[in-house]
């Protein structure tokens, strides 16, 4: 019965913390985060600290599958070197710098142990990602906010592992090498066939109700056996999720879509507001449980408050060098591009007078069709089809330039990523997986939650300030003309498709089996990447409407 009042208490209080802070314009994490600190030190409440179990094996699994299978997949794959640096490079080097500082600040922290509080803070937590969408930030800013805080987690958690293993006893740098890889690896085999089996099973069941109920079992059955396999859970949920919204779409019907889309946001509301309500409850018995004395709690603020600025720095200084390396990556690819365009160009349109380099380009041409043409229809299917795949690389190639010279990331983005690069509840989490034995590990827990609490509340409470200032809210728009143009493709598909000559087909079976035409049209279409996330997403939304539709008329026929 308690456990069921407690339940109630959480989801009212979340409900209502969340309509609060829409209505003062204030992030819903921060706020929640806040009245359950002030709530953590009334006499009558009684908060011990939460297992870090439940939060990095019950917690974390589906708040990581939810943003994986939300994650825009085309534009997560075109910034996943700057994604890929920032969740794994940027932890290391962070975690590192934080090691030599906090161990010469603490003598009795060995070099590993500090290490292992570095990788603890070295986390960013998802929570800039929610209130940058909130403003309308560029896209391409939150999508590499959301795939670092998706990613980062499994870094933070094999370094952290490592650097206690390296702190109880003498292992070599290769031994920590191979850990991360197999952690890595084995993890993204194993999530990759969970997500994939994942939808075979709910293509399998017709109701939604159920077959949403399997997709609320799938984080939990990637991430336990990576974890018996000594891999990183939390990266197999990454990437099971991942398989899953992207194979998705070809074999579940538009209800099953329609019902985990909803039903999935909802849980992500609930459960990521009671993290962070639970997160701020925690601070009272936390305090207590490591109480020394006003110094020890001073010298854990002072020495969180340091942590924080060093990270900020080191993130800072990383971000600068990304940058750079952008626009030299955007100078070669558009180069790249524009030689691709010329040669596409003039075999679909030669000039009356081409250049020497033209005609010799004109002549290649001429001469392998003159070869194709004399070889059997087998070869000539199989270079044809050769020749369309090529197009198609190509097609996404340019395309893919296309996106980063309308969307390059200049001062402005650099500086909102860089304070976006606050820390949440898997840093408190890992903190309290430190082993008992650990030297000084109160005050590493709590210097772990100030960072916590404080980057939320300093960076948190003045994000959206400083999105303003940059005048960067109001940008996650649909390019103009971008959704009519991929409707006209979708048209043209439709038109270019032979209908069925059974007279015994009804209008709704043909309207039922044009959208199927569509839909093909716009997988295929997201293959090539040649419009972004934001337009898809509508289309489909509107495909699954109209699908809806027609199986409800076909169900009154």
């Amino acid at each position: 019965m308690e456990y069921m009042v407690l339940i109630f208490v959480v989801v009212a209080a979340v409900v209502a913390l969340s309509t609060v802070s829409d209505r003062l314009g204030v992030a819903p994490p921060l706020i929640l985060m806040l009245v359950g600190v002030g709530i953590s030190f009334l006499p009558m409440v009684s908060i011990g600290p939460i297992d870090p179990e439940w939060i990095l094996a019950v917690i974390l699994p589906p708040l990581l599958y939810v943003g994986a299978i939300s994650i825009p997949t085309v534009e997560l794959r075109r910034d996943f070197s700057a994604v890929g640096g920032l969740a794994i490079l940027l932890v290391v080097v962070s975690a590192i710098v934080l090691g030599f500082i906090i161990h010469w600040i603490l003598p009795g922290v060995s070099l590993p142990l500090g290490i292992a509080l570095g990788a603890i803070l070295s986390p960013t937590d998802a929570a800039a990602t929610t209130i940058v969408k909130r403003l309308g930030v560029p896209g391409r800013v939150g999508t590499i906010l959301q795939g670092e805080s998706l990613l980062n987690d499994a870094t933070a958690l094999v370094l952290l592992r490592s650097a206690i293993a390296a702190a109880g006893a003498t292992v070599s740098m290769w031994h920590i090498v191979g850990d991360f890889l197999w952690a890595a690896g084995a993890a993204v085999v194993i999530g990759m066939v969970v997500g994939w089996a994942g939808v075979r099973v709910r293509r399998l069941v017709r109701d939604p109700a159920p077959a949403t109920a399997i997709s609320f079992l799938l984080p939990f059955v990637a991430y336990f056996p990576a974890e018996l396999l000594h891999a990183s859970g939390l990266v197999s949920v990454v990437a099971a999720g991942i398989v899953a919204s992207q194979i998705g779409p070809k074999h579940l019907d538009a209800r099953q879509r329609i019902s985990e889309r909803e039903n999935w946001h909802t849980f992500e509301f609930l459960l990521e507001g009671a993290v962070f309500l639970g997160m701020g409850l925690e601070l009272s018995g936390l305090v207590m449980d490591v109480y020394g004395g006003d110094a020890t709690l001073w010298r854990a603020a002072g020495i969180a408050a340091l942590a924080i600025l060093v990270t900020q720095l080191v993130r800072g200084g990383y971000v600068t060098i990304l940058l750079k390396a952008q626009e030299a990556d955007i100078a070669r690819k558009t180069r790249r591009g524009e030689r691709w365009r010329h040669v596409r160009s003039t075999l679909d349109s030669p000039p009356q007078t081409p250049s020497p380099r033209q005609e010799a380009l004109l002549n290649r041409r001429d001469s392998l069709r003159e070869r194709l043409d004399g070889a059997d229809p087998a070869t000539q299917a199989r270079v044809q089809d050769r020749v369309a795949q090529f197009r198609s690389r190509v097609k996404r190639y340019l395309a893919d330039v296309d996106y980063l010279i309308d969307q390059p990331l200049g001062a402005k983005e650099g500086w909102l990523l860089t304070w976006a690069g606050m820390r949440g509840v898997v840093t408190l989490a890992a903190a309290q997986t430190l082993p008992v034995i650990t030297p000084h590990r109160s005050l590493l827990i709590l210097i772990a939650f100030f960072v916590a609490a404080g980057s939320l509340v300093i960076q948190g409470g003045t994000l959206p300030w400083l999105v303003r200032v940059l005048r960067l809210d109001g940008q996650d728009t649909l390019p103009e003309g971008e959704l009519d143009r991929l409707t006209a493709e979708l048209d043209e598909a439709v038109d270019q498709w032979q209908a069925p000559s059974s007279e015994s087909a009804s209008d709704a079976e043909l309207a039922l089996a044009r959208l199927r035409v569509r839909r093909q049209a716009l997988i295929d279409l997201r293959s090539t990447g040649a419009y972004g996330s934001r337009a898809m997403s509508v289309a489909w939304a509107g495909l699954d409407a109209e699908e809806i539709g027609i199986q409800i008329r076909l169900s009154g026929e």
